[in-house]
């Protein structure tokens, strides 16, 4: 343990002012450590180098979630803030834990699920699991090359790739706001209007200019994971030292997009959803200023790394997981769907 003998230990958590951030604030206060949090007001501010390194050296863990939410148009200036918080963030913390006297023992980085590639066929796990291309994932590639750069012989990093999260936060409420607009059903890909928004981004801009779709037919798979088993791979992965490297955060009950929408109609209470197609979702999320990518790209990360380790997942199918949303925020979610 960094802290020493008879004091309470700390976290530094980056970012903790999000869906994620809050729920592993209260954790770790939980838990017994002092918390302090880095972002654009806290106990440090991005703005300010000295105090990141004053309340990093001594902690005993660090928790990056720093980044722009990614739940918005691809706009050219999204596009390169998404990015750029991602990045500069980590680098900054990267130099903070470099220089310290007393470095976290352990720094886990937020990441994603997106790296992986669309893939229908098989699960993609951190071993063997192929890396796509195409703006989401050179996000994600450049945030774990600015994560793992570099010797820091003290610490061990640990890149947590997330799936959907489910709770009471921006993927959630984006699925039940395409249910309230009568767009329940599954999502089919289909043509559409070329465009550029996918287009890769950073110093190695991987796939094609133009976008592309995919023949699903509604069949393109969902990974997720519940709030609370966030929470807890995170207690997890914070206590064994055995473990470093990519970790996928995601429910063993990988879902398909046909199923997540039944089952959020279930959940809603709604008999009927009109199934949508890609040339009618790109115009409805362009109101909500949000990308059908989310529901469109086919998503399937297995948590290898996790399940071989003895994580035992409180949620590891669709449905009950669900369940447990609408039981905590039931006036919300009935809300969403009333006309």
């Amino acid at each position: 343990m960094t802290s020493s003998p008879g004091t309470p230990r700390r976290v530094v958590i980056a970012g903790a002012s999000g869906f994620v951030g809050q729920a592993l604030v209260a954790a770790f206060r939980e838990d017994g450590y002092d918390v302090a949090t880095i972002g654009r007001t806290g106990t440090a501010t991005w703005a300010d180098p000295v105090g990141i390194a004053r309340v990093i050296d001594g902690a005993d863990v660090l928790v990056n979630l720093a980044g722009r939410i990614v739940s918005c148009r691809y706009t050219a200036a999204n596009r390169d803030e998404i990015l750029r918080s991602r990045v500069d963030t980590t680098r900054a913390l990267h130099r903070a834990v470099r220089d310290a006297a007393h470095p976290p023992r352990v720094w886990m980085n937020a990441s994603t699920a997106t790296i992986y590639r669309h893939e229908t066929e098989s699960g993609n796990d951190e071993i063997d699991g192929v890396i796509g291309d195409g703006f989401s994932v050179d996000v994600a590639t450049s945030w774990e090359r600015a994560f793992f750069d570099g010797d820091l012989p003290a610490t061990r990093r640990v890149a947590l790739r997330m799936a959907i999260v489910l709770g009471d936060g921006p993927a959630t409420r984006m699925l039940f706001a395409l249910g309230r607009l009568g767009l329940g059903g599954p999502q089919i890909d289909s043509w559409w209007f070329p465009h550029r928004r996918y287009r890769g981004i950073g110093a190695r801009p991987s796939g094609p200019v133009w976008s592309s779709w995919h023949r699903t037919r509604g069949r393109q798979r969902f990974s997720w994971i519940h709030i609370d088993d966030v929470v807890a791979s995170v207690r997890f992965l914070r206590d064994r030292d055995d473990i470093s490297g990519p970790v996928n955060l995601a429910a063993p009950g990988v879902s398909d997009n046909r199923t997540l929408m039944r089952e959020v109609r279930r959940v809603a209470g709604m008999p009927v959803g009109l199934p949508a197609y890609r040339w009618m979702l790109d115009p409805a999320m362009a109101i909500l200023r949000n990308e059908p990518e989310l529901v469109l790209k086919s998503r399937w990360a297995e948590p290898a790394v996790l399940t071989r380790a003895g994580f035992a997942f409180a949620y590891d199918e669709l449905g009950p997981a669900l369940d447990a949303v609408a039981s905590v925020r039931r006036p919300r979610a009935r809300d969403l769907f009333s006309n």
